[in-house]
């Protein structure tokens, strides 16, 4: 791993990032996406760059069988605490140790964020397409190439010095750095177009692609935690009703691919 994201995930409480604000809309809503396609318990589910077990917790609580797998030791002694969790151990997306059609369902909801390499990313999603059992799902999670940009103006970034010419360089390749190591700014990552997150799926043998936004234009609201608190099923309907509309993807910070083993 490169020693800059190993520390920007060790110096960070990961475990709550997703318990507020636009936090928790992300993770209600990949929770409900995730709903959407798994299959029913109990299935084998490998939570891949699963962290402390943010999405591993609840799914075990539902009965699935979860193994989470992480490169960061942090993230898998905290993952260790979690109830009815099958397993967690360090590990790395593009080399799974799991044979081949062995389980139900893979979660990739951060490692497509730090494989800046094209073919490290098509490798990670060949690797769970290698061990799906036919018909398995995969759910990968991406960065729109747009979020820097969008959160540079809402959140009054683009204001300090140094941040817009990140935000020029993700718009051009969607290399993100982080070069004077600002906590708030993020750490190297990559930054993908919506229909560019399909094509590497394909690319790793994976069928009947789709990407849906995960907050949708939620992500924009100054008073998203007043929201949560008093109209958070008004909320969730708003972003459902705008999640697949493909002129709406890139204003989502994150995305959700799913795709299939055939």
């Amino acid at each position: 791993m490169d020693p800059a994201i190993r520390d920007h995930y060790v110096s960070r409480n990961e475990r709550d990032r997703l318990t507020a604000g636009a936090g928790l809309v992300e993770f209600l809503r990949t929770q409900e996406l995730l709903g959407r396609v798994l299959p029913s318990v109990p299935a084998v589910v490998l939570d891949v760059g699963g962290g402390a077990g943010i999405h591993a917790a609840p799914l075990a609580q539902q009965g699935y069988e979860v193994h989470l797998i992480d490169a960061v030791p942090l993230h898998v002694e905290q993952a260790r605490e979690i109830p009815d969790l099958a397993s967690a151990s360090t590990g790395d997306a593009r080399e799974l140790a799991w044979p081949d059609d062995s389980v139900d369902a893979v979660l990739l909801l951060g490692p497509l964020y730090h494989l800046t390499e094209r073919a490290d990313r098509v490798r990670a999603l060949a690797e769970a397409r290698r061990v799906l059992r036919t018909g398995g799902v995969v759910a990968a999670a991406a960065i729109s190439r747009y979020a820097s940009t969008l959160g540079g103006l809402f959140r009054g970034q683009l204001r300090h010095p140094g941040f817009e010419a990140i935000v020029e360089r993700d718009l051009i390749d969607g290399q993100h750095r982080n070069p004077d190591d600002v906590p708030e700014w993020f750490t190297t990552a990559y930054f993908h177009e919506p229909r560019e997150l399909m094509d590497e799926a394909s690319d790793a043998g994976l069928v009947d692609t789709s990407v849906l936004a995960v907050e949708g234009p939620a992500a924009m609201l100054p008073d998203v935690d007043r929201w949560l608190a008093d109209d958070r099923d008004l909320l969730m309907r708003a972003i459902r009703r705008v999640e697949a509309a493909p002129a709406l993807l890139g204003v989502s910070p994150h995305v959700l691919l799913c795709a299939y083993a055939a």
